[in-house]
Parts: structure tokens; sequence; C-alpha cells
């Protein structure tokens, strides 16, 4: 019963992808193409819904669901790797038409060829996780 509230922010967060139809293949080559703003604009909506989130806990200082303090210490800029990772995450983006936040919505609406994708993004984390030491952070 701990984790119900995760399961059902989860299964919202699903949902709110599979009607926004934000993972569906087509619609990311849409977006590759330059063909169609849907895409752009579901990103740009988050990227608004994300820095009004980000300074509203600034602001009052809110706590996580569960309670605990928020942590929103920023992260340095690497160019090479922030250049390099994007590079890699966007050609598997487009290769694959899902990015890793859908991988399980596209599972739950029946798409399980797409548990290629995640067995591949899992072994690619482990993999990360394997040579990261040699990587420019």
């Amino acid at each position: 019963m701990k984790y119900l509230k995760y399961f059902l922010i989860g299964i919202f967060f699903g949902i709110v992808l599979v009607k926004s139809e934000v993972i569906y293949w087509f619609r990311i080559q849409e977006m590759f193409r330059f063909d169609s703003f849907h895409m752009y604009g579901v990103m740009a909506t988050a990227i608004a819904v994300g820095a009004s989130t980000v300074l509203l806990i600034r602001k009052f200082n809110l706590k996580s669901i569960d309670g605990s303090k928020i942590n929103l210490t920023p992260k340095p800029f690497n160019k090479k790797g922030n250049i390099l990772g994007g590079l890699i995450f966007g050609f598997g983006w487009a290769l694959t038409g899902a990015c890793p936040g859908p991988l399980y919505a596209l599972i739950g609406s029946g798409f399980t060829v797409i548990t290629i994708s995640l067995i591949s993004a899992v072994l690619g984390a482990f993999f990360y996780e394997m040579i990261k030491s040699r990587l420019p952070h």
C-alpha cells in the first residue's frame, strides 16, 4: 500500500501519454521531419509546466509526495557529455520511435514489440554504468 500512490500516478501519466498521442511512432517521425507542430507543442507545454513547478517548489518550499524535502541542486553542464549523450538519445529515439518515458505506456497499450526497446534501454543503462568512469562527465 505504501507505493499505491506512485502506481496510480504512473497509470495517470500513461493515460495522458496515450491520449495526447505522444507515444505513437508516427507523431515522433512527424516531429523529426518537421511535418507537424504536435510534439513540439506538447514539449513546450511540458517545459512550461516543469519550469512553473520548479518556481513553485522554490517559492513555497514544497515537499515531495512522501513529505521529504525536494533538493533542487543544479547539475553542471558538460559540453562533450551533454552533446554526445543528446545525440545518442536522439538517434535512439528516431530509430525506435520511442523515448524511455512512453515505453511502458506502449507496452501497456498492446505494442509488445516495444519490449525489445525496453530491454535495450535497460541493457544500455547497465553498459553505461560499466563505462561511465571513462566518459566525459
